[in-house]
């Protein structure tokens, strides 16, 4: 991977972290940025469906299936009893962009900022236990531990953050 920067965005369950992956993803790629998404799920998960032909490849046996079309293609790689591989090693499977938006891997050490919402399944600060997180975006007041505080739906100020930590220009500036 050739990424210029990575930047994370971590909180706990339902803290808003997807949506502000999503909208900081549109709002990057408006400032002429190539930006990668790598998001950590902690649970079994498949992007395939019982039935299609990748689905059968995978349950016959195939530790790697590919699917290519002409609009897109995805890479599904069965893991079996190995060990789920490092951030780095995902990172270096990506392709060269600008920016990789991180969502989750909050125990890992890149920068990262800390999503707080009042319906979050756990409200206990991350920003506390971890040096690497720079900001914190919530849709409250909260403590902040002297790290700036974004509202969470202040998705621009939040992108120019983003922007200003990595050292990148957006090709609208």
């Amino acid at each position: 991977m050739n990424a210029k920067a990575v930047y994370g965005i971590v909180g706990w369950k339902n803290s808003g972290k997807t949506t502000l992956t999503e909208r900081l993803v549109g709002e990057l790629v408006g400032r002429g940025l190539r930006i990668a998404t790598l998001k950590h799920a902690h649970h079994d998960f498949d992007i395939d469906r019982e039935g299609t032909d990748s689905f059968r490849h995978r349950a016959a046996g195939a530790s790697e299936v590919a699917i290519v079309s002409g609009r897109r293609w995805a890479l599904m790689h069965e893991l079996g009893e190995n060990a789920e591989p490092s951030l780095d090693e995902m990172l270096a499977r990506l392709s060269p962009c600008d920016l990789v938006l991180i969502e989750g891997f909050k125990r890992e050490s890149h920068p990262k900022i800390e999503c707080r919402r009042l319906g979050a399944k756990d409200k206990a600060p991350l920003a506390d236990k971890d040096p690497a997180i720079a900001a914190i975006a919530s849709d409250h007041e909260t403590e902040t531990q002297g790290l700036p505080r974004f509202d969470i739906d202040d998705v621009r100020a939040i992108a120019d953050f983003i922007l200003r930590n990595t050292g990148l220009t957006s090709s609208t500036e």
